[in-house]
Parts: structure tokens; sequence; C-alpha cells
């Protein structure tokens, strides 16, 4: 069996670098549940994607999961 846990209280978006340029979305822990999940359950980053937004809809979390672009570089 597995739990997985999501904070409501957790911060998902990334800090300010205070770099010029595009801000990153999500922060790195968002970033790493979606890899580790990946990584877990062999799927591909277009999977993962797709069942971490069901599992956010499933807990009833507004939140966005981060897409497979943003997950390929990392």
């Amino acid at each position: 069996m597995l739990t997985i846990w999501f904070d409501p209280g957790m911060n998902r978006e990334a800090a300010p670098t205070g770099r010029r340029g595009r801000q990153e979305t999500y922060s790195d822990t968002a970033i790493q549940t979606c890899l580790t999940m990946k990584v877990l359950f062999g799927m591909s980053l277009r999977q993962t994607t797709g069942f971490a937004e069901s599992l956010l809809r499933l807990v009833g979390l507004d939140w966005t999961a981060p897409e497979f672009t943003t997950l390929s570089p990392r």
C-alpha cells in the first residue's frame, strides 16, 4: 500500500529568484514529487502529469500539475 499526501498548506509555487526573465512556476518540491511518482510507477512524463492531475482532482485541490515540458529538463 502506498499513501500519497498532499498538504494544502504546502508552498507549491517557486520562490522569486531576483533574476531577469520568466520566473519558475512550480517549486522544486512539486517537481520532485512528480518525478518520484514517475520513477515509482514506471510512467512516461505525460502519464505522470495526467496521474498527478487526477490525484489532485480526487483530493479536491484546485492546483495544477507541472506539464511534462517542465519535468523533462530536470
